[in-house]
C-alpha cells in the first residue's frame, strides 16, 4: 500500500455482513486505483470481517476493529488515520455508481481549486438522482449526502471533526460548517457518485438535538448577511425556544455564543 494516496475511502461497519461485499466489490471494480480503504469496524459479531478480509489482496485495505461511539466516531477515527489528500465517507450498504466513478472524480480533483467537491447520488428513496447543486437556502431545507462529497483533508482543521453530540445528523452539522464558511471553497460536479441505500442509520433515525439547534447554527454561520435588529430577534427567539423546551444546555450554548453572533467576530 502506498504511504500516501490521492483518496482515502472511509467505511464504518457494524454487522454489515449482508451489504459489505457489494460495497467493496464496487471499489475493487474501479478503473482508478490511487486510493486506500479504511474499514472502521465496531467489533462486528457477524461475518463482516471475514468478508472484508477476502479483499485484502485485491484492494489497498486497512482494517481497524474496536469499540466506538457510533458511526461518526468511526468517521473521526478515519480522518485521523487516513493518508489520502482527499477523504470520502462511504456507507457499508452503499456502492460506487459506476466503475469509472473515481476516475471521473479524480479528473475534477486535478483541475479544481475547491476544498470540497460534491456530486449526486442515485437512490430509490429519492426516486432517482439526488440532489443537484446547492445554495444557502437549499442546504437549510435538505442535506447533502456524505456519499456524494469529497473533502481535502486539511479542511477538518477549520471545521473540526464530526460533532458526536449529534447521533444521526453530525454530517448535516458538518455540511453547514464547510458550505457556509467563507474560508472553504466548494464546487458542485455533475457526476453520480454512489448508489445510496435507503434505510441507513441517518435516513431512518431522527436527531432531536440537531433539529433543536439547526436554526441557531445556520443563523450563526450566515450572520454576515443579517442586520443587527434581525440578529437580536433571532437571538431572543432561540433563547425563548430553548427555555420553553427545557433545553438548558442549549440555552447556555446560545447565550455564550451570542456576543460573537451579535458582533459578527
Amino acid at each position: 500500500m502506498n504511504n500516501s494516496s490521492l483518496i482515502s475511502i472511509v467505511i464504518p461497519t457494524y454487522n454489515s455482513g449482508k451489504t459489505i461485499e457489494a460495497c467493496l466489490e464496487s471499489i475493487r471494480a474501479q478503473s482508478f486505483r490511487d486510493f486506500e480503504v479504511l474499514i472502521l469496524d465496531a467489533v462486528s459479531t457477524d461475518d463482516t470481517l471475514t468478508i472484508v478480509n477476502k479483499f485484502k489482496d485485491s484492494i489497498p485495505l486497512r482494517i481497524i476493529s474496536e469499540k466506538d461511539k457510533g458511526i461518526y466516531d468511526a468517521m473521526n477515527k478515519g480522518i485521523a488515520l487516513s493518508n489520502g489528500k482527499w477523504l470520502y465517507f462511504l456507507g457499508s450498504d452503499d456502492a460506487f455508481f459506476a466503475n469509472d466513478t473515481l476516475q471521473q472524480v479524480s479528473e475534477v480533483m486535478k483541475s479544481t481549486d475547491a476544498d470540497v467537491i460534491y456530486g449526486n447520488v442515485m437512490s430509490d428513496r429519492f426516486n432517482g438522482i439526488y440532489a443537484g447543486e446547492f445554495n444557502k437556502t437549499k442546504i437549510f431545507n435538505q442535506n447533502i449526502c456524505h456519499q456524494s462529497i469529497f473533502f481535502r483533508k486539511e479542511i477538518f482543521q477549520i471545521t473540526g471533526e464530526f460533532d458526536l453530540q449529534y447521533k444521526a445528523h453530525a454530517d448535516y452539522d458538518h455540511n453547514f460548517k464547510w458550505f457556509l464558511s467563507g474560508k472553504i471553497r466548494h464546487s458542485f460536479m455533475d457526476i453520480i457518485v454512489a448508489n445510496y441505500a435507503d434505510g441507513g442509520f441517518s435516513s431512518v433515525t431522527g436527531d432531536a438535538k440537531f433539529a433543536a439547534m439547526k436554526r441557531w447554527k445556520y443563523s450563526v454561520l450566515t450572520s454576515e448577511a443579517i442586520n443587527k435588529m434581525t440578529k437580536l430577534k433571532i437571538l431572543r427567539d432561540e433563547l425563548r425556544r430553548a427555555l420553553k423546551q427545557k433545553r438548558t444546555a442549549d440555552f447556555f450554548t446560545i447565550f455564550f455564543q451570542s456576543p460573537k453572533f451579535l458582533l459578527n467576530l
